[in-house]
Formats: C-alpha cells, structure tokens, sequence
C-alpha cells in the first residue's frame, strides 16, 4: 500500500480515530470507562490513555477491551 513509512502526523491521526471509535463503542454499550478497565485488566490510567489516542495499546490489550465491550475486536479498529 505504501513505499515508505506513514508519516507520523497520520499515524497519530489515525491512533486517535481508533480511540475515538473504541468510545463510541463503549458509550454504545452503555458503559464507563471505569467499568471497561475493570472488566478488561487495564488500569484506568491506560484505558484513558487509549481513548484519547495517547498510547498505543498491543493487540492482546484490545481484545481484552473488546471482550469487555462484548464486541468484535473489528469494532473497535473500524475507522
């Protein structure tokens, strides 16, 4: 898809839309992001950090979320 490496304004841009997409999701289902860190194992701090597309979480922590959510992880990364 790309020659070189993103650039790292869209990388950022687009961690951002993932944080805003996996808000939407859980506001969707209802719940808070204290809820979301407890049923997933994140610590608060981190799940905040997340939604606002300041951290770039591994694989095995959004599915955690996702399983917390009850939704597929897809649903959290859509953007």
């Amino acid at each position: 898809m790309y020659d070189q490496p993103l650039p790292r304004d869209l990388v950022i841009a687009r961690r951002r839309a993932v944080g805003d997409r996996i808000r939407a999701v859980r506001l969707h289902a209802n719940l808070t992001q204290e809820a979301v860190s407890l049923r997933s194992g994140v610590s608060l701090a981190s799940y905040n950090r997340i939604e606002q597309g300041h951290s770039s979480p591994m694989l095995d922590t959004l599915i955690r979320i996702a399983d917390a959510i009850g939704v597929d992880l897809a649903a959290l990364v859509r953007t």
